[in-house]
Protein backbone atom coordinates (compact mmCIF):
# COMPACT_ATOMS: atom_id res chain seq x y z
CA UNK A 1 0.00 0.00 0.00
CA UNK A 2 1.08 3.37 -0.90
CA UNK A 3 0.62 6.20 1.85
CA UNK A 4 0.83 9.86 -0.21
CA UNK A 5 2.06 12.53 2.36
CA UNK A 6 1.53 16.16 1.12
CA UNK A 7 2.68 19.08 3.03
CA UNK A 8 1.10 22.24 2.43
CA UNK A 9 1.20 25.67 3.73
CA UNK A 10 -1.59 28.31 2.13
CA UNK A 11 -0.95 26.84 -1.28
CA UNK A 12 -4.33 25.85 -1.93
CA UNK A 13 -4.48 25.92 -5.96
CA UNK A 14 -0.65 24.05 -5.98
CA UNK A 15 -2.36 21.66 -3.23
CA UNK A 16 -5.12 21.12 -5.61
CA UNK A 17 -3.49 20.23 -8.32
CA UNK A 18 -1.44 17.74 -6.80
CA UNK A 19 -3.64 16.01 -5.20
CA UNK A 20 -5.41 15.51 -8.37
CA UNK A 21 -2.32 14.32 -10.27
CA UNK A 22 -2.03 11.70 -7.39
CA UNK A 23 -5.40 10.25 -7.59
CA UNK A 24 -5.27 9.77 -11.35
CA UNK A 25 -1.65 7.70 -10.76
CA UNK A 26 -2.69 5.95 -7.83
CA UNK A 27 -6.53 5.36 -9.15
CA UNK A 28 -5.92 1.63 -10.18
CA UNK A 29 -3.68 0.93 -6.59
CA UNK A 30 -4.24 0.55 -2.81
CA UNK A 31 -3.39 3.61 -1.72
CA UNK A 32 -4.18 6.51 1.28
CA UNK A 33 -4.25 10.56 1.10
CA UNK A 34 -2.59 11.98 3.84
CA UNK A 35 -2.27 16.39 4.16
CA UNK A 36 -0.20 17.81 6.60
CA UNK A 37 -1.04 21.24 6.61
CA UNK A 38 1.13 23.75 8.44
CA UNK A 39 -1.58 26.10 9.46
CA UNK A 40 -2.96 27.36 6.50
CA UNK A 41 -5.06 30.50 6.43
CA UNK A 42 -6.64 29.85 3.15
CA UNK A 43 -8.51 26.88 1.27
CA UNK A 44 -6.32 24.37 1.51
CA UNK A 45 -7.11 22.06 4.45
CA UNK A 46 -10.69 22.23 2.76
CA UNK A 47 -8.89 21.13 -0.89
CA UNK A 48 -7.21 18.28 0.75
CA UNK A 49 -10.75 17.01 2.44
CA UNK A 50 -12.51 17.12 -1.41
CA UNK A 51 -9.91 15.19 -2.51
CA UNK A 52 -10.30 12.13 -0.31
CA UNK A 53 -7.44 13.10 2.05
CA UNK A 54 -7.09 13.03 5.82
CA UNK A 55 -5.73 16.36 7.01
CA UNK A 56 -3.74 17.05 9.63
CA UNK A 57 -3.51 20.05 11.08
CA UNK A 58 0.20 21.07 12.51
CA UNK A 59 0.70 24.43 12.47
CA UNK A 60 3.74 25.62 13.03
CA UNK A 61 6.49 22.72 12.78
CA UNK A 62 9.36 22.49 10.09
CA UNK A 63 8.35 20.61 6.99
CA UNK A 64 10.56 17.65 8.34
CA UNK A 65 8.23 17.70 11.41
CA UNK A 66 5.61 17.55 8.97
CA UNK A 67 6.11 14.93 7.40
CA UNK A 68 7.58 12.73 9.87
CA UNK A 69 4.34 13.63 12.07
CA UNK A 70 2.05 12.32 8.83
CA UNK A 71 4.68 9.22 8.24
CA UNK A 72 3.97 7.72 12.11
CA UNK A 73 -0.23 8.18 11.07
CA UNK A 74 0.05 6.52 7.67
CA UNK A 75 -0.86 2.58 6.89
CA UNK A 76 1.22 1.98 3.83
CA UNK A 77 4.03 -0.08 3.68
CA UNK A 78 5.76 2.79 1.22
CA UNK A 79 5.64 6.39 2.05
CA UNK A 80 5.36 8.36 -1.10
CA UNK A 81 7.20 12.30 -0.36
CA UNK A 82 5.20 14.44 -2.95
CA UNK A 83 5.38 18.52 -2.24
CA UNK A 84 1.87 20.53 -2.46
CA UNK A 85 3.84 22.55 -5.24
CA UNK A 86 4.35 19.35 -7.40
CA UNK A 87 2.52 17.44 -9.77
CA UNK A 88 3.69 14.18 -11.12
CA UNK A 89 3.00 11.67 -14.23
CA UNK A 90 0.03 9.14 -14.18
CA UNK A 91 2.67 6.59 -14.15
CA UNK A 92 4.59 7.85 -11.18
CA UNK A 93 2.78 5.07 -8.52
CA UNK A 94 2.96 2.45 -10.71
CA UNK A 95 6.55 2.98 -11.12
CA UNK A 96 7.95 3.38 -7.74
CA UNK A 97 6.43 0.07 -6.49
CA UNK A 98 7.52 -1.75 -9.69
CA UNK A 99 11.21 -0.33 -9.04
CA UNK A 100 10.68 -1.17 -5.20
CA UNK A 101 10.49 -4.77 -6.45
CA UNK A 102 14.07 -5.70 -5.82
CA UNK A 103 14.73 -5.74 -2.12
CA UNK A 104 17.80 -4.18 -2.19
CA UNK A 105 16.20 -0.57 -3.10
CA UNK A 106 14.94 1.13 -0.16
CA UNK A 107 14.07 4.48 -1.97
CA UNK A 108 12.99 5.73 -5.25
CA UNK A 109 12.24 9.34 -6.82
CA UNK A 110 13.88 11.81 -9.34
CA UNK A 111 15.07 15.13 -10.09
CA UNK A 112 12.27 17.75 -10.50
CA UNK A 113 11.23 19.03 -13.48
CA UNK A 114 10.63 22.96 -13.99
CA UNK A 115 7.48 23.96 -15.56
CA UNK A 116 6.97 23.81 -19.70
CA UNK A 117 5.53 27.17 -19.20
CA UNK A 118 7.81 28.80 -16.81
CA UNK A 119 10.01 31.84 -16.66
CA UNK A 120 13.46 32.19 -18.48
CA UNK A 121 14.85 32.11 -14.64
CA UNK A 122 13.02 28.67 -14.00
CA UNK A 123 14.35 27.26 -17.24
CA UNK A 124 17.89 28.24 -16.10
CA UNK A 125 17.34 27.31 -12.82
CA UNK A 126 16.17 23.59 -13.63
CA UNK A 127 19.67 22.93 -15.34
CA UNK A 128 21.16 22.45 -11.85
CA UNK A 129 19.58 19.19 -11.57
CA UNK A 130 21.26 16.63 -13.99
CA UNK A 131 18.33 15.11 -16.02
CA UNK A 132 19.09 11.44 -16.91
CA UNK A 133 17.33 8.62 -19.32
CA UNK A 134 16.69 5.69 -17.43
CA UNK A 135 17.05 4.86 -14.29
CA UNK A 136 20.77 5.40 -12.21
CA UNK A 137 21.67 4.52 -8.85
CA UNK A 138 22.08 7.66 -6.63
CA UNK A 139 23.38 8.74 -3.40
CA UNK A 140 20.45 11.74 -3.24
CA UNK A 141 16.64 11.97 -3.88
CA UNK A 142 14.45 15.29 -3.09
CA UNK A 143 12.17 14.49 -0.60
CA UNK A 144 9.33 16.47 -2.95
CA UNK A 145 9.51 13.90 -5.41
CA UNK A 146 10.28 10.42 -3.18
CA UNK A 147 9.11 6.90 -1.90
CA UNK A 148 11.16 5.30 0.47
CA UNK A 149 10.01 1.68 1.85
CA UNK A 150 8.38 2.53 5.21
CA UNK A 151 10.92 0.20 7.79
CA UNK A 152 13.97 2.02 6.26
CA UNK A 153 12.15 5.44 6.82
CA UNK A 154 11.92 3.86 10.61
CA UNK A 155 15.19 2.59 10.80
CA UNK A 156 16.71 5.85 10.42
CA UNK A 157 14.24 8.09 12.38
CA UNK A 158 12.74 9.95 9.84
CA UNK A 159 13.80 13.00 8.43
CA UNK A 160 15.95 15.60 10.98
CA UNK A 161 14.17 18.31 12.18
CA UNK A 162 16.64 20.26 13.36
CA UNK A 163 16.82 21.06 9.72
CA UNK A 164 15.04 23.89 8.17
CA UNK A 165 15.75 22.95 4.68
CA UNK A 166 18.48 20.42 2.75
CA UNK A 167 16.39 17.25 5.10
CA UNK A 168 16.59 15.31 2.66
CA UNK A 169 20.06 15.09 1.62
CA UNK A 170 20.97 14.36 5.23
CA UNK A 171 18.25 11.84 5.31
CA UNK A 172 19.55 10.03 2.11
CA UNK A 173 23.11 10.21 3.81
CA UNK A 174 21.64 7.80 6.30
CA UNK A 175 19.80 5.84 4.46
CA UNK A 176 23.08 5.12 2.30
CA UNK A 177 25.12 4.79 5.45
CA UNK A 178 22.60 1.99 6.43
CA UNK A 179 23.67 0.13 3.32
CA UNK A 180 20.38 1.10 1.27
CA UNK A 181 20.04 1.53 -2.40
CA UNK A 182 18.70 4.74 -4.34
CA UNK A 183 17.41 4.77 -7.15
CA UNK A 184 16.61 8.05 -9.69
CA UNK A 185 14.62 6.94 -12.60
CA UNK A 186 12.65 9.35 -15.15
CA UNK A 187 9.50 6.92 -15.02
CA UNK A 188 9.14 9.43 -11.95
CA UNK A 189 8.57 12.44 -13.32
CA UNK A 190 7.55 15.54 -11.17
CA UNK A 191 7.22 18.68 -12.17
CA UNK A 192 8.25 21.29 -9.80
CA UNK A 193 5.60 24.67 -10.34
CA UNK A 194 7.91 26.04 -7.05
CA UNK A 195 10.94 26.72 -8.63
CA UNK A 196 11.95 30.66 -8.84
CA UNK A 197 10.37 32.58 -11.48
CA UNK A 198 12.61 35.56 -10.60
CA UNK A 199 16.31 36.56 -9.60
CA UNK A 200 14.66 37.92 -6.44
CA UNK A 201 13.64 33.95 -5.55
CA UNK A 202 16.16 32.40 -6.36
CA UNK A 203 18.86 35.10 -4.10
CA UNK A 204 16.20 34.22 -1.18
CA UNK A 205 15.43 30.81 -1.65
CA UNK A 206 19.22 30.13 -1.62
CA UNK A 207 19.48 32.39 1.03
CA UNK A 208 17.64 30.76 2.78
CA UNK A 209 18.86 27.19 2.04
CA UNK A 210 22.71 27.93 2.05
CA UNK A 211 23.52 27.39 5.71
CA UNK A 212 21.62 24.10 6.34
CA UNK A 213 22.99 22.60 2.86
CA UNK A 214 26.40 23.48 4.59
CA UNK A 215 25.62 21.93 7.27
CA UNK A 216 24.47 18.17 5.81
CA UNK A 217 27.53 18.60 3.44
CA UNK A 218 30.00 18.72 6.43
CA UNK A 219 27.86 15.34 8.13
CA UNK A 220 28.69 13.38 5.25
CA UNK A 221 32.13 11.58 4.47
CA UNK A 222 34.23 14.39 2.82
CA UNK A 223 34.16 12.94 -1.11
CA UNK A 224 36.28 14.94 -3.57
CA UNK A 225 32.72 15.17 -5.31
CA UNK A 226 31.32 16.46 -2.53
CA UNK A 227 34.04 19.35 -1.18
CA UNK A 228 33.77 21.68 -4.09
CA UNK A 229 29.89 21.90 -2.75
CA UNK A 230 31.85 22.91 0.93
CA UNK A 231 34.37 25.78 -0.45
CA UNK A 232 32.53 27.36 -2.44
CA UNK A 233 30.20 29.43 -0.42
CA UNK A 234 33.51 29.84 1.41
CA UNK A 235 35.30 30.83 -1.02
CA UNK A 236 32.58 33.34 -2.34
CA UNK A 237 31.94 34.54 1.33
CA UNK A 238 35.57 35.86 1.57
CA UNK A 239 35.87 37.17 -2.06
CA UNK A 240 32.54 39.40 -0.75
CA UNK A 241 34.14 40.97 2.58
CA UNK A 242 37.15 41.64 0.86
CA UNK A 243 35.23 43.53 -1.98
CA UNK A 244 33.65 44.76 1.18
CA UNK A 245 36.60 45.72 2.74
CA UNK A 246 38.13 47.56 0.17
CA UNK A 247 35.06 49.63 -1.07
CA UNK A 248 34.77 50.93 2.51
CA UNK A 249 38.73 51.50 3.57
CA UNK A 250 40.44 52.42 0.64
CA UNK A 251 43.57 53.57 2.92
CA UNK A 252 44.05 49.27 2.78
CA UNK A 253 44.59 48.96 -0.87
CA UNK A 254 41.01 48.87 -1.95
CA UNK A 255 40.81 49.31 -5.58
CA UNK A 256 43.26 46.31 -5.35
CA UNK A 257 41.07 44.46 -2.72
CA UNK A 258 38.13 45.31 -4.91
CA UNK A 259 39.56 43.69 -7.92
CA UNK A 260 41.25 40.87 -6.50
CA UNK A 261 37.65 39.82 -4.73
CA UNK A 262 35.88 40.18 -7.69
CA UNK A 263 38.02 38.13 -10.11
CA UNK A 264 38.09 35.24 -7.53
CA UNK A 265 34.07 35.32 -7.59
CA UNK A 266 33.93 35.72 -10.84
CA UNK A 267 35.83 32.93 -11.80
CA UNK A 268 33.88 30.75 -9.40
CA UNK A 269 30.76 32.00 -11.31
CA UNK A 270 31.94 31.19 -14.85
CA UNK A 271 32.70 27.70 -13.97
CA UNK A 272 29.47 27.31 -12.13
CA UNK A 273 27.56 28.70 -15.05
CA UNK A 274 30.00 26.36 -17.21
CA UNK A 275 28.15 23.77 -15.65
CA UNK A 276 24.53 24.88 -16.31
CA UNK A 277 25.46 25.02 -20.01
CA UNK A 278 26.39 21.54 -19.78
CA UNK A 279 23.62 19.39 -19.88
CA UNK A 280 22.63 16.26 -21.64
CA UNK A 281 19.21 17.81 -22.28
CA UNK A 282 20.77 21.41 -23.56
CA UNK A 283 18.95 23.08 -26.27
CA UNK A 284 21.62 24.98 -28.45
CA UNK A 285 23.67 27.38 -27.30
CA UNK A 286 23.25 31.02 -28.03
CA UNK A 287 24.59 34.37 -26.40
CA UNK A 288 21.32 34.88 -24.51
CA UNK A 289 21.20 31.75 -23.09
CA UNK A 290 24.62 32.30 -22.09
CA UNK A 291 24.53 35.19 -20.42
CA UNK A 292 21.41 34.01 -18.38
CA UNK A 293 23.57 31.42 -17.03
CA UNK A 294 25.85 33.63 -15.62
CA UNK A 295 23.66 35.71 -14.27
CA UNK A 296 21.71 32.75 -12.39
CA UNK A 297 25.26 31.42 -11.77
CA UNK A 298 26.01 34.69 -9.97
CA UNK A 299 22.94 35.13 -7.90
CA UNK A 300 22.79 31.27 -6.52
CA UNK A 301 26.23 32.13 -5.65
CA UNK A 302 26.10 35.07 -3.77
CA UNK A 303 23.00 34.17 -2.20
CA UNK A 304 24.75 30.64 -0.88
CA UNK A 305 27.63 32.53 0.15
CA UNK A 306 25.70 35.16 2.27
CA UNK A 307 23.85 32.60 3.91
CA UNK A 308 26.74 31.59 6.02
CA UNK A 309 26.63 35.18 7.27
CA UNK A 310 23.12 36.55 7.09
CA UNK A 311 20.61 33.03 7.49
CA UNK A 312 17.22 33.66 6.47
CA UNK A 313 13.88 31.85 7.65
CA UNK A 314 11.40 30.30 5.32
CA UNK A 315 8.96 33.36 6.11
CA UNK A 316 11.56 35.49 4.21
CA UNK A 317 11.61 32.94 1.54
CA UNK A 318 7.55 33.13 0.33
CA UNK A 319 7.57 36.54 0.21
CA UNK A 320 9.59 36.51 -3.04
Amino acid sequence: MLSFIVPVRKDADHLRRCLSSINESAQALPFELIVADNGSTDESARVGQAAGARVLSLPKLRVSSLRNAAARVARGDVLAFVDADHEIDSGWSRAALDLLGDESIVAVGAQYRAPGEGTWVQRMYDRFRRHRRGCHEVTWLPSGNLAVRRASFERVGGFDTSLETCEDVDFCQRLVSCGGRLLSSDALRSTHYGDPQTLKALFLGELWRGRDNLRVSVRAPLTLRGLPGILIPVVNVLALAIILLGALIPVLGGPALIVAGTAVFALLTTVRAWSLLWQPESSALSVTVMAQAVVVAGVYDAARALALVAPAGHELRRRR
